[in-house]
């Protein structure tokens, strides 16, 4: 009996949040093991579809760079990176179009299909969704490697409007039909802010901003895009983790409500990080007043 008490208590407590987050739009990031683990996988999809059945219009991006890399090392060619940046020529890029529009992308759709969701796979070449334009860090010429030049929403508007969960590869073209490989984390910001989205949910390998980076239970609970400048100012966030709360701020700062980082390992992490008062990883959000970041 204690068990089903339980569990009421806890569909009680998320009654609000649904109540609250019924209609909006919550763009996911969708990398880390919750894509290579069947078994994550499958939990964390289930869990997407049950926020599309409560009311909520989920929107998915996703990356795919160990799946690139196993297919590339199937053609015989060995990944380059630039300052982080894979480098892409032509063969690289028809390889990395190949898997993330066709054998993730579907395979994403064919999950959501298992959990009775309706769902539709596409790149962001479809309806011109992603605007690209040829990226050249540092002056560097590193191939197919595209910045974003503009998002059309309209390709998503439709979708959404129909019911339908939108998964998006991050692949761009620009006027001329050059194929571009996007940067995940780039894309889902800048699809959430086109779709003035309420929040933007990054799934990952940790359970968020860290204020010592080798210490788990040294998680940030709360961070403002002030906090967050200030942190990398200070060398409190480095690293990899720099280019990601970067994105969490852009996305904070152009109308987004709230922007979650979240250990896409975590059973139900998506659920209980937006329907659950203290959620579990670290959220940024602008501050109603000056208040000091939450550490547990």
């Amino acid at each position: 009996m204690q068990e089903y008490i339980k569990k009421a208590g806890i569909l009680i407590e998320a009654m609000p949040y649904i109540s609250k987050f019924h209609g909006k739009t919550v763009v996911i990031k969708y990398g880390g093991s919750a894509m290579t683990d069947e078994e994550i996988k499958h939990s964390v999809i289930g869990d997407i579809a049950f926020m599309k059945m409560v009311g909520i219009n989920p929107v998915i991006i996703h990356g795919g760079g160990p799946e690139i890399n196993k297919a590339l090392a199937l053609e015989g060619i060995e990944p380059k990176f630039f300052n982080g940046l894979r480098v892409t020529d032509e063969k690289t890029m028809q390889v990395v179009e190949s898997v993330l529009s066709g054998k993730i992308n579907k395979s994403i759709v064919a999950e959501f299909q298992r959990h009775k969701t309706k769902a539709v796979g596409i790149s962001g070449k479809d309806g011109m969704l992603i605007e690209a334009e040829k990226k050249m860090p540092d002056g560097a010429d590193i191939g197919f490697v595209g910045d974003i030049k503009k998002i059309n929403t309209e390709v998503l508007d439709t979708l959404i409007k129909s019911d339908f969960v939108p998964v998006i590869s991050p692949v761009g073209a620009d006027n001329e039909a050059n194929t571009y490989n996007i940067n995940a984390d780039y894309a889902a910001v800048e699809i959430a802010i086109a779709l003035k989205a309420t929040k933007l949910v990054f799934l990952t390998d940790i359970e968020g901003v860290r204020m010592n980076a080798d210490n788990p239970d040294s998680l940030i609970s709360r961070l403002t895009p002030l906090e967050i400048e200030n942190m990398i100012n200070n060398g409190t966030i480095t690293g990899g983790m720099i280019p990601k709360v970067e994105c969490c701020s852009k996305a904070i700062k152009s109308g987004v409500n709230s922007v979650h980082i979240i250990n896409g390992k975590i059973e139900h992490s998506i659920l209980l990080e937006i329907y659950t008062k203290d959620g579990i990883g670290t959220v940024i959000e602008e501050a109603e007043d000056e208040q000091v970041a939450l550490v547990h």
